[in-house]
């Protein structure tokens, strides 16, 4: 099949999979043309890759799961703490994000909004570690 009916069948942009290609990640036929011609395995890794990057994980993360998932002796253990390192990671983000939407959050209180040039945002923005950079 093209690379216009595997895009309808993986819900991805033509874009998306060539870059997907480029980073060894799917590996469609040439033809004599130059042109793509992707298997039903090659959906179904696209499928697969999608999926693994709704969830967020990394180009890398996502090489290890594909040869896991090509692996017949694989242990599940492997993929267990691939996916346990990512949550790990995740939840760091988390904390973070909420760490960064309590600080703004607090700067968005205080500022009063209205027609004064003060404003508690652009504070905030001047500190550096507690510290107001002017000083």
């Amino acid at each position: 099949m093209n690379i216009s009916t595997a895009e309808k069948l993986s819900g991805l942009s033509s874009k998306t999979i060539r870059d997907y290609e480029q980073a060894g990640l799917i590996h469609p036929l040439r033809q004599s043309n130059g042109y793509r011609t992707y298997s039903q395995e090659d959906i179904e890794t696209l499928c697969f890759i999608r999926h693994a990057r709704a969830v967020d994980f990394s180009l890398a993360q996502i090489a290890q799961l594909l040869t896991l998932r090509h692996d017949p002796h694989r242990a599940s253990v492997d993929v267990k703490e691939l996916v346990g390192k990512h949550i790990a990671r995740l939840t760091e983000k988390i904390n973070d994000l909420n760490s960064m939407k309590s600080t703004l959050e607090q700067w968005y209180n205080k500022c009063n909004g209205n027609e004064s040039p003060e404003c508690a945002i652009i504070n905030g923005l001047n500190q550096y570690e507690g510290k107001d950079v002017h000083n």
